[in-house]
């Protein structure tokens, strides 16, 4: 088993944030909003929170991940559908299949909104002075700050928040700037998947370690639901995807082959610099053919060894 270190946090600002552009924003009006999306979303949306902020996935009818998205309840006929990194395309065309004889509207307003992800020891008394001395909003909730909407993110183990807002908004200020590179060790480091890239259409969402932040089993009907059941009467997964970490060595491009001598063993899906000359990463292998305890060698052209951190 190899070292845990590169998995370990880095000392971060104590009031950092970094802006991002949204991949979806899709607002969703009508009278049959709350239960059309409610019947195509893996997780509850009927929850009494006044102001629900839900994270979870679309799946095809396989129950293999689409796409994913935080999804806020304004009201029962008006509900915002945000992904950072699912194509607002192929969330819409998904939603749009299933409309029958519901009266729902999907607009897609993508390039009028923008993300800032901000966290930090002093994060609430940062968030305090923006939003006159209200309180960051807790788990599965959302508050509104100016036009936009505040909720608690996803992008490590470390508690940090999403401020959606205009993109003609004017810029905060008072956070030290945190760069891609940074969010990405947190996020690989926590083994959060990034979709589609790490579990996308040919995957299930339990082979990422889904199935307790992102799927409701008690909600009844969605697209997926069955086999989700399944899954979880049976628990029976052929595949995993875990933290890797090479000490030396260039970040391949991914996605690339692992292997294990001349077996291939699994994918590895994304990967970042470490920041001590190696790397760390997200790949997808085998429970049948890996030897966990021995390194993985990516192709094409070999490079460092990589090693699992985690026991698939």
């Amino acid at each position: 088993m190899h070292s845990d270190k590169k998995t370990e946090i880095p000392n971060l600002p104590a009031r950092w944030g970094h802006d991002f552009s949204l991949t979806a924003c899709l607002l969703v009006t009508g009278e049959d909003a709350l239960a059309f999306i409610q019947g195509q979303f893996t997780q509850e949306l009927r929850s009494p929170v006044p102001h629900l902020a839900a994270y979870g996935l679309w799946l095809n009818q396989k129950g293999k991940v689409l796409a994913d998205s935080f999804v806020l309840r304004e009201n029962p006929q008006r509900l915002w559908v945000m992904s950072f990194t699912s194509p607002a395309a192929v969330i819409r065309e998904r939603m749009e299949a299933y409309i029958i004889a519901d009266d729902v509207v999907i607009e897609d307003v993508t390039m009028e909104w923008g993300g800032l992800a901000f966290g930090g020891a002093e994060a609430p008394v940062w968030f305090g002075e923006q939003a006159e001395g209200s309180i960051l909003p807790g788990p599965g909730e959302f508050v509104r700050l100016g036009e936009g909407f505040v909720f608690r993110g996803r992008r490590g183990t470390v508690e940090s928040w999403e401020w959606l807002r205009p993109a003609a908004a004017a810029a905060p200020t008072g956070l030290a700037a945190l760069p891609a590179e940074a969010l990405e060790r947190m996020r690989i480091a926590a083994r959060i998947p990034s979709i589609p890239a790490d579990i996308g259409p040919g995957d299930l969402p339990n082979e990422a370690g889904l199935e307790n932040d992102a799927i409701s089993y008690t909600k009844g009907c969605y697209l997926g639901q069955e086999v989700m059941a399944r899954l979880k009467a049976m628990g029976q997964l052929r595949r995993r995807l875990v933290r890797v970490a090479a000490s030396a060595g260039p970040v391949p491009a991914v996605p690339c082959a692992l292997l294990q001598g001349e077996t291939r063993v699994g994918e590895l899906r994304s990967a970042v610099e470490d920041g001590t000359g190696g790397f760390i990463g997200l790949a997808l292998v085998t429970l049948l053919r890996l030897d966990a305890a021995a390194p993985l060698a990516p192709e094409p052209g070999g490079g460092a060894y990589i090693h699992p951190i985690d026991t698939p």
